[in-house]
């Protein structure tokens, strides 16, 4: 297995695609409930073909991550060859960017003396795919990349 086995949550959500991923292997309900039964071990193993399926495809359309801490946000520009990446740094006592009311100060003070911005870029040494999905298992997000682009803006100036 190249990632990791998709949740039961996440199976029920995607119960359709994975009715159409079996039927393209031949096997249907019944056929299915036998394999569960009598071959748990094949049972997981298409389990585990099919989340690795999922999360290429995810993980091929994914541009930018998202991970907030406490004082700080990370966000990162998943291109072909490289990853970029932006840290918003805030050295200010009693700040949780976290908190809503926290981040919005951030967002209406981004010019603020306490706040250190870092910009950096660095070639893949794993496969693209596997250093995004490493981030997602850290705690990033995917996010539509709004967030980077404003604060590249802000940076730039």
């Amino acid at each position: 297995m190249k990632y990791t086995q998709l949740t039961k949550e996440q199976f029920k959500e995607l119960h359709a695609e994975f009715a159409k991923f079996l039927a393209s292997q031949k096997i249907d309900v019944s056929e299915w409930e036998k394999i569960k039964k009598n071959n748990p071990k094949m049972a997981d193993e298409e389990l585990d073909l099919f989340s690795d399926l999922v999360w290429e495809k995810v993980l091929n359309r994914t541009e930018y991550l998202e991970h907030f801490s406490k004082d700080s946000i990370n966000l990162f520009k998943c291109n072909d060859k490289d990853m970029q990446r932006i840290v918003v740094k805030v050295n200010k006592d009693n700040i949780d960017l976290l908190n809503t009311e926290d981040f919005n100060w951030l967002v209406n003070n981004s010019k603020d003396a306490s706040i250190d911005y870092f910009k950096g870029q660095k070639s893949y040494v794993k496969s693209r795919n596997m250093e995004v999905f490493d981030l997602i298992q850290q705690g990033s997000v995917l996010s539509k990349g709004e967030l980077y682009r404003s604060i590249s803006k802000i940076i730039s100036q």
